[in-house]
């Protein structure tokens, strides 16, 4: 078993890993910038090291900051939770050969997966679903890669190799478009990226966004914890997520997680990782792997019984998988709000003291989340401060949950999106399962 954890990340997660740490009996180091000595899994984490000022690039963007903390206090292994350098292949290679464990996958899987045209190639090799498009990079060949809109038809997007979060990405309806769109796809991905690379794919106009959470262990062991739909977005970004994927197609469904998890054993994958799909007709398309834990992992928890963290620790300590595929059952149904510190109509980033901070409670409810009443928000990081997720035995039942939770919430000191989660999950059609992914911004009104 690892020993002790340097937990290289902030706010609700790096709370959530120090929980799991604490479970397995592995001590933890808290590694945070000046303006995060206050924050909650600082105080209960058995050692913690300054690395650096405020702004990420300078702390927990900065690799060498990260690994000397870990030398210094003789750790063993590094979590990275999500975000940051979760997915940076160079921080994970950089982790090994330092001589610490990378509680994640190999650097080499990271590399392929955060290169959505490699990711493809493999996927399809593994008989993962994809969605129909250019199978590779385009080149200068305009005639070609007219010739390949013309056959996938159109409208087609443009995506960066190396983007994601919804950056990069271009949608093109027409032929007289098309050329032009991928020039400025390009310009702007080589800005934001460092890499111009791009490929075409078939836009789906009405999709749903389901995802697949898998554990494997590197030692030819892999199971799916069934399925997640994280189709309430706006711009990209996801709002609710749900487990299991309300109204999916069984027959799909059971292809798809049996074809995640024979990809993982196909390309030797370790650790937690989320497959993400557009489901659309019935039909599943893979759009992604994220080689990390995910926010909504909460939700999967909740409808399986796994620690998600807890298998990412044991796996990281060399332990094959603690759990077969045929005991993995789903009982119940779970919803998470993600709660941002950001103004409810206009969105933007509401730092700021929390005078009060009020978690709601009861049976089925969960908060993972680092506030406390007279704690600050600082303005240098994500916005999101709360996830509040709901399980009973039914769909209904646990919406309904979500509501009354909502409800008893209290953030005061700042403004929240919590109406804005509060107006979603009274929402008749969401109520009644299966939206898409362009639901709340037309709700919302937004182009």
């Amino acid at each position: 078993m690892l020993e002790k954890v340097v937990i290289a990340n902030r706010g609700e997660i790096a709370l959530r890993i120090l929980r799991a740490c604490k479970e397995l009996g592995i001590k933890t180091v808290a590694v945070y910038s000046k303006v995060d000595k206050d924050l909650m899994h600082v105080r209960l984490a058995d050692e913690a090291v300054c690395i650096g000022p405020n702004a990420s690039t300078d702390s927990y963007l900065n690799i060498p900051r990260i690994i000397s903390a870990a030398e210094v206090t003789d750790a063993t292994g590094i979590h990275p939770g999500y975000g940051f350098l979760a997915e940076n292949a160079g921080f994970a290679e950089m982790v090994e050969q330092s001589g610490f464990t990378f509680i994640g996958p190999t650097a080499d899987t990271i590399r392929v997966m955060g290169d959505k045209v490699a990711a493809i190639d493999a996927m399809q090799k593994s008989n993962v679903p994809t969605v129909p498009g250019s199978n590779g990079p385009l080149d200068d060949d305009n005639e070609r890669t007219m010739r390949i809109a013309k056959e996938i038809g159109y409208p087609v997007i443009i995506k960066a190799a190396a983007g994601g979060g919804g950056r990069g990405m271009r949608v093109v309806h027409s032929e007289a478009a098309l050329i032009n769109s991928i020039f400025v796809t390009k310009t702007e991905s080589k800005a934001a990226f460092g890499d111009d690379t791009v490929y075409m794919e078939k836009f789906l106009e009405n999709p749903r966004h389901v995802e697949v959470q898998v554990l494997a262990d590197g030692q030819g062991n892999a199971i799916h914890l069934f399925d997640r739909d994280c189709s309430m977005q706006r711009r990209h970004q996801k709002v609710v997520e749900e487990a299991p994927a309300p109204l999916i197609d069984p027959d799909a469904r059971a292809q798809v997680l049996k074809a995640c998890t024979d990809a993982c054993i196909e390309i030797g994958y370790r650790g937690a990782g989320t497959f993400e799909f557009l489901y659309e007709d019935g039909r599943f398309f893979f759009i992604e792997m994220n080689t990390r834990v995910q926010v909504e992992h909460p939700v999967s928890e909740m409808v399986t019984g796994v620690d998600i963290i807890k298998e990412q620790l044991l796996i990281a300590s060399g332990k094959p998988l603690s759990i077969k595929q045929e005991d993995v059952k789903i009982q119940g149904h779970a919803f998470e709000c993600r709660i941002n510190a950001e103004d409810p109509v206009s969105f933007l980033p509401c730092p700021g003291k929390i005078n009060q901070f009020h978690a709601p409670g009861g049976l089925g409810v969960r908060v993972d989340s680092h506030l406390y009443s007279g704690y600050s928000i600082p303005p240098f990081y994500d916005s999101m401060i709360a996830k509040l997720i709901t399980y009973a035995p039914t769909r209904e039942e646990a919406l309904k949950r979500m509501e009354v939770a909502l409800d008893e919430m209290i953030i005061d000191g700042i403004k929240t999106n919590i109406p804005l989660q509060k107006d979603i999950v009274r929402d008749a059609n969401f109520g009644a399962g299966g939206v898409n992914i362009h639901y709340l911004e037309k709700k919302l009104g937004i182009d």
